[in-house]
């Protein structure tokens, strides 16, 4: 690796670190915790950074508590008194079907004086699992495997999962009902909408079982019998004027505009000029590397919207519709597609990554570009566009060098971008 590039690669990999230190739980929750109750304190909670939210209640809260988290597998956290459970994501399985009936344990008998405090970040859609009747945990396996191969929208997908449940959609506030309820959210949706993070389990909810059908229509998911007679028996989620919820709240404790703002201080403290084009970009993964890497062209030869040297900072979340049978998930794919749109162009370096460092099922967190980043892939034989095609980015920078390697971060506020143009 040329000290130029290793340069480069050390800048944004800096960046990304700022990044993830501004959401870090242990950072950012304390200070949002509200007041103890008169009774007992009670913290469940679900998603990659459940563990690590725990932990950091556990070091600042003043009395006893009791209760379970549930993370995905390799997200645990040292934590004293509540329980950790691991379990599969993004497709759920027996653990979590186990570990989300030992959470909603936790919660019977409570009383008015009690408070539930409840952990929720990105992943807890798959964590609690709790079918709706009459389907099977295989049946929600399979309409979710669907889903994330569709290129449905994350707030589509949810919207789906609200009604397939027994603990989405503002159900798990009621099983804890009458006890004060607080959640606290480590955001990793486009909005930061409170219904949408983990599908919203103590969040009231409008929609319905129709708008539910519409949507696997319209990706072109299936609705097998199960699927049909679950939404035809679905009641209606708590709607926002629902008693029960009066003494219920929700507060997002970091998001992916905080993550941003770190890491554009922290590139201006290099000498770059950062702009943050938007924490809430979505879109079809290829699509939105094309029109990334036309701003970074505008940069190069206009000086708008920022002049070089210059770093292009984003978020979101975007969505692949599967064609192939390769490895990769959005933001490895991203990177690819953006590799081959920046061609011949001088000077692009790229970082794409998830912030919980898992991009879809693999181990890398995304990957690395730069100039020369095609040219290593063909040096190997391989064919980038056809990798694209087959949607197997892992399998291009694995052999080629690029993917990038963090493990789990324990947070979670979804993609990150930094484009540096020197």
């Amino acid at each position: 690796m040329g000290a130029e590039r290793r340069n480069h690669r050390e800048w944004l990999e800096r960046w990304f670190q700022a990044a993830l230190t501004a959401v870090d739980p242990a950072r950012c929750l304390p200070p949002m915790l509200p007041e103890p109750g008169a009774g007992k304190t009670v913290v469940v909670g679900a998603g990659k950074a459940a563990a690590s939210m725990a932990a950091a209640v556990e070091a600042n809260w003043p009395g006893p508590l009791s209760g379970t988290v549930i993370v995905p597998y390799r997200h645990a956290a040292p934590t004293r008194s509540i329980e950790v459970r691991e379990a599969g994501h993004p497709v759920p399985d027996e653990a979590g079907v186990a570990a989300t009936q030992r959470l909603l344990g936790q919660l019977e008998g409570l009383e008015e004086r009690d408070l539930v405090l409840v952990l929720l970040s990105g992943g807890g859609s798959a964590l609690l699992t709790a079918p709706a009747p009459p389907l099977t945990l295989a049946d929600k396996q399979a309409t979710t495997r669907a889903l994330l191969r569709s290129g449905a929208p994350i707030d589509a997908i949810n919207t789906v999962r609200r009604h397939l449940s027994t603990v989405k959609g503002g159900r798990l506030a009621l099983r804890a009902h009458p006890a004060r309820v607080v959640t606290l959210l480590i955001s990793d949706v486009p909005g930061d909408d409170p219904a949408t993070i983990a599908s919203g389990p103590t969040s009231p909810d409008s929609s319905t079982p129709e708008d539910a059908r519409r949507l696997l229509d319209r990706y072109g998911v299936p609705c097998g019998t199960s699927v049909a007679e679950a939404l035809d028996r679905a009641q209606l989620p708590p709607r926002p004027d629902d008693p029960r919820l009066r003494r219920v709240s929700c507060h997002v404790v970091a998001g992916a505009q905080a993550a941003l703002q770190a890491a554009a201080q922290a590139a201006r403290a290099e000498g770059m000029t950062p702009l943050v084009l938007g924490d809430t970009i979505e879109g079809e993964a290829r699509e939105v590397a094309r029109v990334l890497i036309g701003m970074g062209r505008s940069c190069r030869r206009w000086g708008a919207p920022v002049p070089p040297p210059c770093v292009l900072l984003s978020g979101g979340e975007t969505s692949v519709t599967v064609r192939g049978s390769g490895r990769g998930g959005r933001n490895t794919e991203l990177a690819l597609a953006a590799a081959l749109a920046a061609e011949g162009i001088p000077g692009f370096h790229l970082l794409c990554a998830d912030t919980d460092g898992i991009d879809g099922s693999e181990d890398n967190a995304g990957a690395v570009v730069d100039p020369a980043s095609l040219a290593r892939a063909r040096a190997h034989g391989l064919d980038p566009w056809a990798y694209l095609a087959d949607n197997d980015s892992y399998g291009l920078f694995k052999a080629a060098g690029g993917l990038l390697h963090t493990g789990p971060t324990l947070t979670n506020v979804n993609d990150f971008r930094a484009l540096l143009i020197p």
